[in-house]
C-alpha cells in the first residue's frame, strides 16, 4: 500500500464528503465548514482563527458560487498572510452519490479526480512531512494515556477539554490528535488534561 502524503497545514473544505475525499488521499488536519454553517458558528470561526495563529491555513472549496461565498467569508476572518488558496478546476459533471447535478452543473471537490486534487495541493506547497506551525505531534496513544479515549470518563474529559479550548462540539475524536498538535505542545496537553481531571475530582 502506497503511503499517503502529509499535509503541512490544515485544509478547510465545505462538507463531510469533501473531507472524506481528502482523507483518502492525504494525512493531516481537514476541517469541514458544514457549508454555510460557518457563517453563524462562532466556535468554528474561533478555531480557524486560532489555527491561523500557529501557521498557514489552506482553503479548498468548490468552484461554484456557494464555494466562493464560503471562501470569501473565510478570507474575511483570517490574516491575508496566513491564507493559502487552493482551487479546483471548473469541470462539468455530477457526483456519483447525487441524483442530479448541482445548480451550476459543476463538480465539487468530492467529484474531482484524485490526481487533480493532489496536483492542486502540491502546487500550493501543502504536501510535506513537517507540518508548518505544528508544536509537537500528539498521537492517538497520547489521547489514551491522557484519559481522553478508551476509559471511564473519557467522553466527559474530551468535552471539558473542548470547552476549555473553545473547540466546536462537532469536532470528532479522530480529528483531535492533528488539531491538538497545532494548538498545544505535548507537555501543555498532558498538563491541561491533568488539570481538568483534578477539577473533575474536586467537583
Amino acid at each position: 500500500m502506497t503511503e499517503k502524503p502529509t499535509l503541512n497545514a490544515p485544509v478547510i473544505v465545505e462538507g463531510k464528503y469533501d473531507k472524506i475525499k481528502l482523507e483518502s488521499l492525504v494525512d493531516g488536519l481537514i476541517i469541514p465548514t458544514d457549508g454555510f454553517r460557518v457563517f453563524k458558528d462562532k466556535k468554528m470561526r474561533a478555531l480557524i482563527r486560532k489555527l491561523a495563529e500557529t501557521g498557514p491555513v489552506a482553503i479548498l472549496t468548490d468552484s461554484d458560487k456557494g464555494g466562493f461565498l464560503i471562501r470569501r467569508h473565510l478570507i474575511g476572518i483570517l490574516p491575508p498572510e496566513k491564507i493559502v488558496n487552493v482551487y479546483i478546476p471548473d469541470m462539468p459533471g455530477k457526483e456519483k452519490r447525487k441524483r442530479t447535478p448541482s445548480k451550476e452543473g459543476k463538480l465539487g471537490v468530492e467529484g474531482i479526480e484524485s490526481v487533480l486534487i493532489l496536483k492542486a495541493l502540491e502546487e500550493a506547497g501543502l504536501l510535506g512531512e513537517n507540518p508548518a506551525g505544528q508544536t509537537g505531534a500528539i498521537t492517538k496513544m497520547d489521547l489514551y494515556e491522557a484519559g481522553l479515549s478508551g476509559g471511564t470518563g473519557s467522553r466527559a474529559l474530551r468535552e471539558a477539554l473542548a470547552e476549555r479550548l473553545n473547540l466546536p462540539a462537532r469536532i470528532t475524536a479522530p480529528a483531535l490528535p492533528a488539531l491538538l498538535s497545532r494548538l498545544l505542545t505535548r507537555e501543555a496537553f498532558f498538563a491541561l488534561c491533568e488539570e481538568l481531571k483534578q477539577l473533575s475530582m474536586d467537583n
